[in-house]
C-alpha cells in the first residue's frame, strides 16, 4: 500500500470517510475538491508517492491557497480534509510520520456564532400565520428548530418514526449516523401537534406517502434545505428581523445561547446538540458573556451607548 498513487489513495480515503464515518455527500464533495487542490500543489511540486510528501509541502499547501485568493473559511475547510487524509495515511501505513500536525497554521480562528435575542426568534415565530396550511408547517418547524436545536438538515430529515408525542421528544439521526434523543418544549409540541393533526395531510393530499416525512412542501413532498431557507428569510421581513442576521443555524445557536443563559448544564447542551466535543459547545459561554456585556453597555449609567449619549 505504501507505493500506491496519490489519486488512488484520495480515492480510498474518500471511500473510507463515506463508509466508516457516515459522511454526507456534500461533505464528501468538498472534501474531494480540497484535496484535489492538495494533489495539484504536491505535483506542482514534483511530488507523486506519499513516501516524498515532506512538512514542509504541508505548510506550504495553505501558502499555496492563500496565493491562488482562497478566503480563511475554505482554507480552514481545505485544512481540517488535509488533515484527516493524512491521519488515516498514518493509520494505513502509507505514510510514516503524522505530518498533520503541520495543518495546524491553516485552521480558522474561532469566532462567535450569530445569535438571534429572546423578543427577535419571538417575532420571528409569531410571524407564521397560524390559520394557513403553509404557515401551521412554518410555525411548527421554527418551534422544532428553535426548541430542539436541531440542524436544518436534521430538521428536514425528521420522519414521522422520530416523532413521540407521548413522550415530548425526537429521535434525531445526526452527524456520522448518530442518533440521539432531544426532548421538546411544550410550545414546540403543541406548534408540531396542530401541524400533524391536520395541515400535515392536506399538503400531501391523494399522493403516495412513501418517504414518511414530517415537514412536507405545498406539493407533498420532503421539505429540503434551500426550500425552508426561503421561507425563513420571508418570515424574517414579515418580523421586521434583518435577514442577513436569520438562517437554520442561527436559531441552533439561539437555542443553545437561551438554554445557557437559563442555567442549563453545559454537557446537558452538548447532548442536545450532539456535539462529539466539549470544546464545541463551550463557544456559547463565550457568547453568554458578550451578551452580557452588551446588556451592560446598553443599561449601565456607565455603559458605553449611555455615555456616549450624556
Amino acid at each position: 500500500m505504501a507505493g500506491q498513487s496519490l489519486e488512488a489513495f484520495v480515492d480510498a480515503f474518500l471511500g473510507h470517510q463515506a463508509l466508516d464515518r457516515g459522511l454526507s455527500s456534500n461533505t464528501l464533495d468538498a472534501y474531494g475538491r480540497d484535496l484535489q487542490r492538495f494533489l495539484a500543489f504536491l505535483e506542482s511540486e514534483g511530488i507523486r508517492r506519499w513516501s516524498a510528501v515532506a512538512a514542509t509541502h504541508v505548510s506550504g499547501f495553505a501558502a499555496f491557497l492563500e496565493r491562488q485568493g482562497l478566503g480563511a473559511r475554505s482554507r480552514a475547510r481545505a485544512g481540517v480534509a488535509v488533515r484527516r487524509l493524512l491521519a488515516y495515511g498514518v493509520e494505513e501505513g502509507v505514510i510514516e510520520s503524522d505530518l498533520s500536525l503541520a495543518t495546524v497554521r491553516m485552521r480558522l480562528p474561532r469566532t462567535l456564532p450569530k445569535v438571534l435575542h429572546p423578543d427577535e426568534t419571538r417575532a420571528l415565530i409569531e410571524a407564521a400565520e397560524p390559520d394557513s396550511l403553509l404557515g401551521l408547517r412554518d410555525r411548527a418547524m421554527l418551534e422544532v428548530l428553535y426548541g430542539a436545536g436541531l440542524r436544518v438538515t436534521e430538521l428536514v430529515g425528521l420522519s414521522l418514526s422520530a416523532v413521540d408525542l407521548r413522550g415530548g421528544c425526537l429521535r434525531v439521526l445526526g452527524k456520522g449516523q448518530k442518533e440521539r434523543v432531544v426532548p421538546l418544549g411544550e410550545a414546540a409540541m403543541e406548534a408540531l401537534q396542530a401541524y400533524l393533526e391536520g395541515a400535515r395531510e392536506e399538503l400531501l393530499g391523494n399522493r403516495p406517502d412513501r418517504k414518511f416525512s414530517v415537514f412536507l412542501t405545498r406539493r407533498g413532498t420532503a421539505m429540503t434545505r434551500q426550500n425552508f431557507f426561503t421561507r425563513l428569510r420571508g418570515l424574517a421581513r414579515r418580523a421586521g428581523v434583518p435577514t442577513e442576521r436569520v438562517s437554520p443555524h442561527v436559531l441552533r445557536h439561539a437555542f443553545a445561547t437561551d438554554l445557557l443563559e437559563g442555567g442549563a448544564d453545559l454537557r446537558a447542551i452538548q447532548s442536545m446538540l450532539g456535539h462529539a466535543d466539549l470544546s464545541t459547545t463551550q463557544i456559547y459561554t463565550h457568547v453568554d458573556r458578550a451578551r452580557l456585556q452588551e446588556t451592560v453597555d446598553a443599561r449601565h449609567p456607565r455603559g458605553k451607548r449611555r455615555r456616549s449619549k450624556s
